[in-house]
């Protein structure tokens, strides 16, 4: 069975078909076969988003591209979340807008996005409850929540092959119930100019299809980043879009300007070993345009931080390692070689 890696490190944007989400009505990306070559793709210059870490934009080339989903993969604190509570403060400067969190822990505790956030930015952040059966209407004044902890944090698990028949339809059902709010809090903060979305707390796996947080990222940002603005109002307002279709279109966006950053976790935690990882036939995430692996490696006698570009497509990226230390104000480049 290829592992969680081996299946990202062939994603490619090919066609693709759709499945349907076990728990949803909305179909899913998926079952692409990704190309055995690289083939260098000429594109036309565009803005990028930083990343908030100046040494890192210049490694991608300026930064990451709009309407792209990035994986950023690595062991257990090794930085992941402080990179992606970065970029979603970079937003503020760029875009007017924070970036929003959604939070897919579900093993007892969050990823302490506030926590890092106060400690880096100064800045606290607001979390949405998400016991309440409606999040604010998108067109009225009222601030957003910045994380959304769509899975609670109960410990539940997460992992199909972990979970007997009762266990996943209890999950199917859970699902049902909450996936109004992540709509909403998506399109929410779509309405009111946030571009950047942080997608946190994916678990190890071996299979990309045992997943239900993965299940979750692809939704996130194939049926809903990724889509035109009336057609995630629909879905979001049901059966009242046609009594506020003038509002939707007053506040219509451009999609393609909306970007993703999913942090996922892997049991390796030396950058060589996600490095060397063999590559396998896999669809997970095949609208995934660039991985950053982070990791540990030895220099001499010290245990240090780096991380790889393993992939950018459509641009230039640094093929060096990069060391990183990590302190209060967060990820912190220190060299490369």
């Amino acid at each position: 069975m290829p592992s969680f890696l081996s299946v990202v490190r062939l994603a490619a944007a090919l066609p693709f078909h759709y499945v349907t989400c076990p728990y949803s009505a909305y179909p899913l990306p998926g079952g692409a076969r990704a190309r055995a070559h690289c083939q260098l793709e000429s594109v036309p210059m565009v803005s990028r988003l930083s990343t908030g870490i100046a040494e890192l934009d210049q490694a991608l080339g300026g930064g990451l591209l709009p309407g792209s989903l990035t994986m950023i993969i690595g062991a257990t604190g090794i930085g992941k979340t402080q990179l992606g509570m970065q970029f979603s403060q970079a937003g503020l400067a760029a875009e007017g807008r924070r970036g929003a969190t959604i939070d897919l822990s579900s093993r007892g505790d969050s990823q302490n996005h506030a926590g890092y956030t106060q400690r880096m930015f100064g800045v606290p952040l607001t979390v949405a409850d998400i016991g309440c059966d409606q999040l604010p209407c998108p067109f009225s004044g009222a601030s957003q929540a910045d994380i959304l902890p769509f899975l609670g944090y109960g410990g539940r698990r997460v992992l199909r092959s972990q979970m007997d028949g009762d266990e996943w339809h209890a999950w199917q059902s859970e699902m049902n119930r909450r996936m109004p709010l992540l709509l909403r809090f998506v399109y929410s903060h779509l309405l009111h100019g946030t571009r950047r979305f942080i997608v946190d707390g994916i678990e190890p796996q071996e299979s990309a299809s045992d997943s239900l947080q993965l299940d979750l990222l692809e939704l996130v940002y194939h049926r809903m980043l990724r889509q035109e603005h009336d057609w995630l109002a629909r879905e979001v307002l049901r059966e009242k879009f046609r009594e506020q279709q003038e509002q939707v279109q007053q506040r219509a966006y451009d999609h393609s300007e909306a970007a993703a950053i999913a942090l996922v976790t892997t049991r390796q935690s030396m950058l060589e070993q996600l490095i060397t990882e063999p590559l396998a036939d896999g669809d997970l995430a095949a609208g995934a345009s660039t991985v950053i692996l982070l990791g540990r490696q030895l220099v001499g006698t010290q245990m240090s931080r780096a991380l790889y570009i393993a992939k950018h497509r459509g641009s230039y990226a640094d093929q060096k390692i990069l060391t990183f230390d990590i302190d209060d104000s967060g990820v912190r480049m220190t060299g490369g070689r």
